[in-house]
């Protein structure tokens, strides 16, 4: 396994950088997965069966359908995809502050779908649509170069090290995202958890396709300027935990 290597708030970015490459010749390509974690909680309320039964039909997107002039109503300017977008709070600001582009959910958890629903029929929302399932399964259907912006902000860090395995940054997901972001998008990503800050910028550094734009510490200190708090930040802040956040731009 490489060594783990913690992201301190006194270290700067660039010897982050350095930090994080050690041990990088220790990483063993990891094959396809299956997916971890709950697909659904506690019992859903009437309201949420409803918005199942209702409302994911009509947005509900299938692995090879990503033509974004046939998903919308309208012709986005551009394609953004959230990957585990939890109860959408995110993933909602963002679609009501940009409508002119389309935005794609990837969320496995029944609950969390339910939740975003609740959120685009009360924003009256026409420019987002939900994939329930593994992103791996989206990916493999999408035409290269079809992002344009991807978030994936505070994924289950599976903090025991028999489990590291199991978190959704890998090398088959690297790859993935630098076949359908388009030269120049961006990887948007945040954590509160500094081994798995190191983990991601260690197997993102080692990829010829991507460039960690950070030039100082407050770069990844300091969250985006349209950033949209989560409430897994929110948590962490109350636990008195930092976050991460790290942005990575399609070469």
């Amino acid at each position: 396994m490489p060594t783990a290597c913690a992201v301190s708030p006194e270290t700067g970015a660039r010897d982050v950088g350095h930090c994080m490459l050690e041990g990088r010749n220790s990483d063993s390509p990891i094959p396809r997965r299956r997916l971890y974690g709950r697909s659904r909680g506690k019992a859903l309320r009437p309201g949420q069966v409803r918005l199942l039964k209702e409302a994911l039909p009509r947005v509900a997107i299938a692995p090879g359908a990503l033509v974004a002039s046939s998903l919308f109503p309208f012709e986005p300017r551009e394609l953004w995809l959230e990957i585990g977008f939890g109860s959408g709070e995110h993933l909602i600001a963002q679609a009501k502050s940009n409508p002119e582009i389309g935005f794609i959910g990837c969320e496995p958890f029944l609950n969390g779908v339910a939740a975003a629903l609740s959120g685009i029929e009360r924003e009256n929302l026409i420019n987002v649509r939900i994939r329930r399932g593994d992103v791996q399964t989206l990916f493999e259907g999408a035409p290269e170069g079809v992002f344009s912006r991807v978030f994936l902000l505070y994924p289950d860090p599976w903090p025991k090290r028999r489990h590291n395995k199991r978190r959704v940054v890998s090398e088959p997901i690297i790859e993935a995202l630098a076949r359908t972001l388009r030269p120049g998008g961006e990887l948007r990503f945040a954590t509160d958890v500094d081994d798995y800050a190191g983990w991601t910028l260690r197997r993102f550094l080692a990829s010829p396709s991507f460039r960690w734009t950070a030039a100082r510490a407050a770069d990844w200190r300091t969250p985006w300027p349209e950033w949209r708090p989560t409430r897994y930040e929110a948590k962490a802040q109350k636990a008195g935990r930092g976050s991460v956040y790290l942005n990575f731009v399609r070469l």
